[in-house]
């Protein structure tokens, strides 16, 4: 029987929230308690702020303990697009804030003495079609030459060194990125963040929020806040409460499946390195090896917008056997998604509006961007240097016809899936 929640929670299970009482004012109030939330609220209540988070749900149940823990900071745009876009000078700007973001990340693990299964154990990029090999290989070359990542491409042919698959044509190495455990991970925030001294409400719904800079009202479903800053970090589970942010972001399901626990000489066999994995496909696949490297867990878009269809498991498990046929029917243990947000620049974002902050549109790679982004507003309401980001800037533009739901996926999903199949034939 597969169990329909996050892998994570068996190690690291969220706590039901006791309430708390809902203090009538604050200096700042953050929308969110997933990374974003608490790691905002853990920067302005050390600066001697009172904070208060709201949480429509659990305080980590959405995509913080949901992720693959895979601690990316990708920007989906390539170095050209990301120039085409914003210009030579953010474009770098942002491929060398991606490097600090991952650093940082790494600094508050080890400081904070946060246990949450962190290894730096290095990322394999699959090339999925020949003509994608190169591509990683220029990719690889330029990230060593570049930003001075530890980084090289592997021929065909000294793949198996990283992957026991022949799946792939090649593909690059960068050792920049690890693994660890999301849902611990999201633990010891919160805890630091209540030690810290803010209030965290879990299951209590921000309904409104009325009034502009300076002077807010914010209305939940326990009462009202009158506050002088709004952080907003609610990215791919952003509700009604806040339409303006809504229209500009388009919530995407990722699904993520774990197999039964394999035998120590298959997982040898299979991740030999024990890295995490990505590869080349239009759907794009990640997966990796559990923390105790007992079983593998493997992730995609799930390709539906309702309900809970047992048709996106049997593809991933599909998928899982392309890359390696021995685990062609493989029982599988767990099967989730989770919301990732998206929008139309495909770029990480952090900016304002009507005097609210906002923190929001990690396209996936979340694990890294979301504490920083969420650092950064922070540092922002404290009028810090330190705020300043290569993310600030325009805020993302509005997406039509969305409003909170993604009804065109389905549609999408097929046609990637179709480029997927063709390009296999080649």
């Amino acid at each position: 029987m597969i169990r329909n929640e996050p892998y994570w929670w068996r190690a690291a299970p969220l706590a039901a929230s006791d309430p708390l009482p809902v203090r009538g004012t604050a200096d700042v109030v953050i929308v969110g308690a997933g990374y974003t939330g608490l790691s905002a609220a853990l920067t302005l209540a050390r600066a001697g702020r009172s904070v208060q988070v709201f949480d429509r749900q659990r305080p980590g149940e959405g995509a913080s303990s949901r992720n693959g823990g895979i601690t990316s900071g990708n920007l989906r745009p390539s170095l050209a697009e990301l120039t085409r876009r914003f210009g030579a000078e953010r474009a770098s700007a942002l491929v060398a804030e991606s490097k600090v973001a991952r650093e940082d990340l790494y600094r508050f693990i080890a400081e904070e003495g946060i246990d949450c299964d962190f290894k730096l154990v290095g990322r394999f990029a699959g090339a999925s079609r020949a003509a994608d090999y190169e591509r990683l290989a220029r990719e690889a070359d330029h990230l060593r030459g570049a930003f001075g990542i530890e980084a090289h491409p592997v021929a065909r042919a000294e793949q198996r060194s990283f992957i026991g698959s022949a799946f792939y044509h090649g593909g690059n190495v960068r050792m920049d990125i690890g693994g660890l455990h999301p849902a611990k991970l999201h633990a010891a925030m919160l805890r630091l963040a209540r030690d810290a001294g803010a209030v965290v409400h879990g299951e209590t719904a921000v309904l409104g929020i009325r009034g502009e800079a300076g002077r807010y009202e914010v209305l939940t479903a326990r009462g009202a806040v009158r506050v002088g800053h709004v952080i907003v970090g609610t990215n791919g589970y952003t509700d009604r409460f806040d339409r303006w942010l809504r229209s500009r972001l388009v919530p995407v399901r990722s699904r993520i499946i774990a197999t039964v626990p394999l035998s120590a000489n298959l997982m040898g066999e299979l991740m030999p390195s024990r890295m995490m994995y990505s590869e080349t496909r239009k759907l794009h696949y990640y997966y990796r090896p559990s923390p105790d490297g007992t079983c593998i867990l493997f992730g995609g878009r799930d390709g539906t917008i309702a309900g809970d269809a047992e048709w996106p498991t049997a593809s991933l498990r599909r998928a899982l056997a392309d890359i390696f046929p021995q685990l062609d029917g493989v029982a599988i243990e767990h099967s989730w998604y989770g919301n990732v947000a998206m929008n139309r620049d495909m770029v990480p974002r952090i900016f304002a509006q009507n005097g609210r902050r906002y923190a929001a549109g990690y396209c996936g790679s979340g694990v890294v961007w979301a504490r920083w982004a969420g650092q950064k507003a922070a540092l922002q309401v404290l009028n810090e240097q330190a705020g300043r980001s290569a993310l600030n800037f325009r805020s993302p533009r509005w997406v039509p016809l969305v409003s909170g739901k993604a009804w065109f996926m389905p549609v999408v999903f097929g046609w990637l899936r179709f480029q997927d199949g063709l390009a296999a034939r080649k």
